[in-house]
């Protein structure tokens, strides 16, 4: 009986271990996903000060570098709109045409089948967060296509006085809203990078450099390309330096719980202790008779050992088939589904490395509990 129950711990711990992994591995992807969709591969910002003149980068060189799929300026800026009687606060994003591409905005876009655009027939139009539209009241009806908001866009250098507007204000009309992620719906509003510069006076000036990286060509690798080419004037990041936090954190939960389930999984093992040590008992007269039949201390040791790895080895079985079939369950049929979520299932991502990962960790574990209790009975009972 205490055999089966060492089995079944080791084999509950080893599919924890399965399952949770997997489910970091998909908040992870899931997190990379919302965040990359929007924050391109590579940023390219001024050291010091909010806005720098285009000039300083060379643009022609900078889409000539190997891995660099496509680039976009941008224009940066805490804006108010208004709509009716709705005041908010956002941010303003003034980019070229190409965002829309790198951002693949037509995948987000929410109201409307239309494909995303912020220049048409001559006209600008504006995108805007699908969260921050309804915090306006506002909605865009298919039949017209789009919603008027009116911008508001602090002027530059100018002294505040009484009875003076320090407002540049536009009206602005939505060809759509967009759906990213909760940060970006609540607050961004995206327009041509033209009418931005335009609406906060600037003329060469813009706040970033927004770069789209190859596919298969690593950030990290492409950051140190474009960092040599803009100089030291300019910080270069990629989009997991930008949400850093973000990464780091869901990182750091993953280690800590790996550390624990390890943990639970050492108290587990004590159950293989266990059913050795009563083995070794129940035994012992048996042990004694192959012993006077001239079976050697060493012949024994292996018996109970390769005993030991036996129960371990059936536990971690049982526990990766286990584990991996609940991930597999959770990915096609969506068992269980996140809060607040609109009824997406919780992710999950598995992953070769993570599996390799356990099944050393439990079988270095399993051979050390196993090794250790047979050796210390074998020597402390039976004599040369």
């Amino acid at each position: 009986m205490i055999t089966r129950i060492s089995v079944i711990g080791i084999a509950a711990i080893t599919a924890a271990l399965v399952i949770l992994l997997s489910a970091f591995n998909g908040i992870e992807q899931m997190i990379e996903n919302l965040y990359s969709e929007f924050d391109t591969d590579i940023t390219v910002r001024v050291t010091e000060g909010k806005s720098f003149n285009e000039n300083r980068i060379d643009l022609k060189a900078l889409r000539a570098i190997d891995g660099v799929e496509n680039i976009s300026r941008a224009v940066e800026e805490v804006v108010i709109l208004k709509h009716e009687k709705k005041w908010v606060n956002a941010n303003l994003v003034g980019v070229d045409s190409s965002f829309l591409e790198i951002t693949h905005m037509d995948k987000h876009m929410v109201d409307t089948s239309a494909h995303a655009y912020l220049v048409k027939e001559g006209k600008s139009y504006g995108l805007i967060g699908a969260s921050l539209l309804d915090n306006l009241d506002g909605f865009i009806p298919k039949n017209i296509g789009h919603e008027s908001v009116v911008c508001y866009v602090p002027k530059r250098d100018i002294k505040i006085r009484f009875g003076k507007n320090p407002f540049n204000s536009r009206i602005i009309k939505l060809a759509g809203r967009v759906n990213f992620n909760r940060e970006v719906n609540a607050e961004s509003f995206i327009l041509p990078i033209d009418l931005s510069r335009e609406m906060l006076g600037y003329k060469q000036h813009i706040s970033a450099v927004y770069i789209d990286a190859e596919d298969g060509e690593s950030n990290e690798a492409l950051k140190i390309k474009v960092q040599e080419l803009v100089g030291a004037s300019f910080t270069v990041k990629t989009n997991f330096e930008k949400n850093e936090l973000i990464y780091k954190t869901s990182k750091s939960e993953k280690i800590i719980v790996l550390i624990i389930l390890i943990f639970i999984f050492i108290l587990a093992a004590f159950n293989l202790v266990a059913s050795l040590t009563m083995l070794f008992v129940e035994k012992l007269e048996n042990i004694g008779t192959m012993i006077s039949f001239g079976s050697s201390r060493k012949f024994i040791f292996k018996i109970f050992f390769y005993e030991g790895l036996l129960i371990s080895g059936k536990g971690i079985l049982f526990g990766l088939i286990a584990g991996y079939a609940v991930c597999l369950l959770q990915m096609n049929l969506g068992l269980i589904i996140m809060p607040n979520s609109g009824g997406e299932s919780f992710p999950m991502n598995i992953s070769v490395s993570d599996g390799f990962m356990i099944f050393s960790l439990v079988t270095l574990l399993s051979v050390l509990f196993s090794y250790v209790p047979v050796k210390y009975l074998i020597q402390n009972n039976l004599k040369k």
